[in-house]
């Protein structure tokens, strides 16, 4: 078993080059992350993974779609500190609302929960059962309360109009993506809060739909087969938007630090 102290990463979007989505959020969140692991993050950790790029080959071919990123890179710090950038590919999703199943979150203890952490496997199996079991992804829980989605987060419509997404207290990771489409979902008149979301208030639910710095943005329709409100609604097609223009303006270069 991987020792999750060991490391700290983030799954950034690039664009094969010079540019990456959202890097600022993206480093800032590893800092944020390394402190609470007790892991030294150095101080030109941006600057030195800008520079590792130019020494990358890409993965694969690049992803086309136009609501997704090219690739994306894997961008670190070990325990030891030494920092790693890996470059990975990003699959194509349907457009299509995605089928999810439920399964047990991993059970981290404080303070590791919550964080990018190296122990980051189960997270990998999660998505492996999904797709045996004929589904796109698993979304983790703890009994009732949603805590997590395989590799991306989850967010919900309620029928009060506001958008909820898990808690980082409860043990969820703080979402990069969420941060980055949280002012144009509220400018659609779409509050964001974090809430304990339970399974009765998920199957309430207007719509559903889960978010990554790879995937994007897409609709949920069915958990274990049950079918959640209406998928590609409202809260879709606000936070589909935001992230199309996140995706045309918020690549950052090396010169924008």
């Amino acid at each position: 078993m991987t020792d999750p102290r060991s490391a700290v990463w983030s799954a950034i979007a690039w664009d094969g080059r010079e540019s990456l989505l959202a890097a600022d959020m993206h480093f800032a969140r590893i800092s944020r992350h390394a402190a609470v692991l007790g892991i030294e993050a150095p101080d030109d950790l941006a600057e030195r993974v800008f520079e590792a790029l130019g020494t990358l080959e890409h993965p694969s071919e690049p992803n086309d779609s136009t609501d997704q990123a090219t690739f994306l890179i894997r961008a670190g710090v070990r325990a030891n500190g030494e920092i790693f950038v890996e470059p990975t590919v990003i699959r194509t999703w349907p457009d299509a609302p995605l089928a999810a199943i439920s399964l047990a979150a991993p059970n981290w203890e404080e303070p590791v929960r919550g964080t990018k952490h190296a122990e980051w496997e189960p997270y990998s199996d999660a998505r492996q059962t999904a797709i045996e079991h004929g589904a796109d992804i698993a979304l983790l829980f703890e009994g009732d309360i949603l805590i997590d989605g395989d590799r991306c987060a989850p967010l919900l419509l309620d029928h009060d109009g506001v958008a909820y997404h898990p808690k980082h207290s409860d043990g969820a990771l703080d979402s990069v993506t969420i941060e980055q489409i949280r002012s144009g979902l509220e400018a659609a008149g779409i509050p964001v809060r974090g809430a304990r979301l339970t399974l009765s208030m998920i199957l309430r639910a207007s719509e559903m739909m889960v978010v990554g710095s790879g995937m994007g943005i897409r609709a949920v329709g069915t958990i274990d087969g049950t079918k959640i409100g209406r998928p590609q609604g409202r809260l879709f097609q606000a936070a589909r938007e935001s992230w199309l223009v996140r995706l045309e303006s918020a690549w950052v270069t090396a010169g924008d630090l």
